[in-house]
């Protein structure tokens, strides 16, 4: 399940947005996210929830009373720095979309009003990229080794290892060729790491 967080001043957006996103499938290549969504209509409010509660995404509106978008995302990544951030907006303010980028990172700038597709599209990418980095994090916090004792050829063995383990065992037949399905009758040893 995706935690959501979506933060935009004006209350119909925020119903808008939760009914459109409880319909539509948040689908990106053969990745299938269940969003849990949760609203806010005020920036303060949101902040405070998303310093107790992990989310996976935040999308907000840019033009709000309290604070601006990129002020929201600012304050949201020092607190849950591997979140998605997403803004919405319908003022094309280059400056804004500048600062945005260069600030907090975001991941997608969308414009009011915007359209249903592009707009989930644009959250499952962002999910599946956000999926994605933190599988390539877990898996070079796999990989931390020495590498001063570590030949190029076993820190290649390892990584792949660590991607599908039993990818570098071999099994060899008594003529020296590769067993691809070793026979569970057999006890064929396995061969050298490779």
């Amino acid at each position: 399940m995706s935690q959501i967080l979506i933060l935009d001043d004006e209350p119909a957006i925020l119903q808008s947005l939760r009914r459109m996103l409880r319909v539509a499938p948040c689908v990106y290549g053969s990745q299938h996210f269940d969003l849990q969504i949760e609203t806010f209509v005020s920036a303060r409010a949101a902040l405070e929830r998303a310093r107790h509660e992990p989310f996976d995404l935040f999308l907000t509106d840019y033009r709000m009373p309290e604070m601006d978008g990129v002020s929201f995302l600012k304050a949201a990544k020092e607190a849950q720095p591997d979140a998605c951030r997403l803004i919405l907006s319908g003022y094309a303010d280059l400056n804004a979309l500048t600062r945005a980028v260069n600030e907090v990172g975001i991941d997608r700038f969308i414009g009011k009003p915007w359209n249903d597709y592009e707009l989930v599209s644009a959250i499952a990418q962002a999910l599946a990229h956000r999926e994605l980095l933190l599988e390539n994090r877990r898996l070079a916090d796999l990989m931390r080794v020495d590498i001063g004792d570590l030949s190029p050829a076993d820190l290649e063995a390892r990584r792949l290892e660590a991607i599908e383990p039993g990818i570098t065992r071999v099994s060899w037949a008594a003529d020296g060729s590769v067993i691809l399905e070793p026979d569970p009758e057999s006890e064929a040893p396995a061969g050298p790491v490779i």
